[in-house]
């Protein structure tokens, strides 16, 4: 860690010696209590450290496991509240220049930005129209949520016109679901029409394959013919005889994916849904899932991840999967498998999926060109 570089050079070479040792016993923290007792000890001789060595602190957390972040928030809090609480203050200029470079990560950048607010308010404010298109989404929501408080004041204030474009823009920053629902409804009370299904990139076209078997729950392990050949053109041996795969397209407006719909209410079931995905280029994504059945995603063949859990919930971008994109077509498959339970609460048999950058940015699908059409 370059600390003359965040501006800690007047430390002295054997201080800032003693800052690098703290930052990498903490970072070495792990899982089951690895390096907790080394942790401890490095965390009390940082907290004995001044204000201005929250930059370093900070730029620790960059890459750190979730363990190792949290022991350097804890650093962070510790010394900027004993500085407060002395009667000093925080390093503004090298927090905000922290905050501004976009190479650090996001959780680091969105604490630098909290210390400025709480030393200098007037100056976080300042800050906060940069950061509607953050890659941090808490940075990018403290702007959000200014766009949303100016737009009411518009539409309250009987400009409507003025109102509508703060809060397009506002949506289209949107990341957060709760910020997303409030701009929605604001601009359909407006009069205006928000199609959510394309802001959050839900994939709608499908094509379904089932019923399968589950029973015992044994089919998430089992391994059905779409998992050996997805082609459409196959036909498998199903639960009630020959199957085969079926169009599907949902039009609910966060994509939910509904297996009841072309199957009916069953149970011990299992199902597939397949899709293309066209990508632009070679390039990172996510995979955002929600789905409260047992699952598994496939991505060009290659098993994604899966979860043998049942009914335990839903929610938008309930799972988050990394995954590459080739450029060209990509195949999704997704199997979902339903339980025996019979309560009102366990009759879903569904999933949603969205592709996305990793800020939660909508990835939308390429209009694959026609060949012979590209020949002409």
């Amino acid at each position: 860690m370059a600390l003359a570089a965040l501006g800690l050079a007047s430390l002295g070479q054997a201080a800032a010696g003693d800052l690098e040792k703290s930052v990498a016993a903490l970072r070495a923290v792990g899982g089951e209590g690895q390096g907790n007792a080394a942790a401890g000890r490095a965390l009390r001789r940082l907290a004995k450290g001044g204000a201005d060595t929250l930059p370093a602190l900070l730029a620790g957390m960059d890459g750190a496991n979730p363990f190792a972040a949290n022991y350097l928030r804890g650093a962070v809090e510790v010394i900027a509240g004993n500085t407060l609480a002395k009667g000093g203050t925080l390093p503004v200029v090298e927090l905000g220049e922290f905050l501004l470079n976009k190479s650090h990560d996001a959780r680091p950048r969105a604490l630098a930005f909290e210390l400025i607010q709480r030393v200098d308010a007037k100056a976080a404010g300042q800050l906060v129209p940069g950061l509607l298109g953050d890659p941090s989404v808490d940075l990018r929501r403290e702007a959000v949520a200014r766009l949303l408080g100016q737009a009411a004041g518009l539409a309250k204030g009987g400009n409507k016109p003025a109102a509508v474009l703060l809060y397009r823009q506002a949506l289209d920053a949107a990341r957060d679901l709760d910020q997303i629902k409030a701009i929605s409804g604001a601009l359909r009370e407006l009069g205006r029409k928000v199609n959510l299904t394309r802001h959050f990139g839900f994939l709608v076209e499908w094509q379904m394959a089932g019923p399968f078997h589950n029973k015992d729950r044994a089919g998430f392990a089992a391994v059905f013919g779409p998992e050996k050949n997805a082609a459409l053109s196959a036909t498998y041996d199903g639960m009630d005889g020959l199957v085969k795969w079926r169009a599907y397209s949902t039009d609910d407006e966060y994509g939910m994916v509904d297996f009841n719909q072309p199957y009916g209410d069953l149970k011990e079931v299992t199902g597939y849904a397949q899709t293309e995905f066209v990508s632009a280029t070679d390039r990172p994504a996510q995979l955002r899932l929600g789905c409260k059945n047992a699952w598994k995603i496939w991505l060009n063949g290659e098993l994604v991840f899966g979860r043998d859990e049942y009914h335990r919930g839903m929610r938008i971008d309930q799972y988050q999967l990394p995954v590459q994109l080739r450029k060209g077509g990509n195949t999704i498959l997704v199997k979902a498998c339903q339980n025996e339970q019979v309560e009102d609460w366990t009759v879903q048999w569904q999933f949603q999926l969205r592709v996305c950058d990793a800020t939660g940015t909508a990835i939308h699908s390429a209009v694959k060109k026609n060949p012979e059409v590209a020949a002409q």
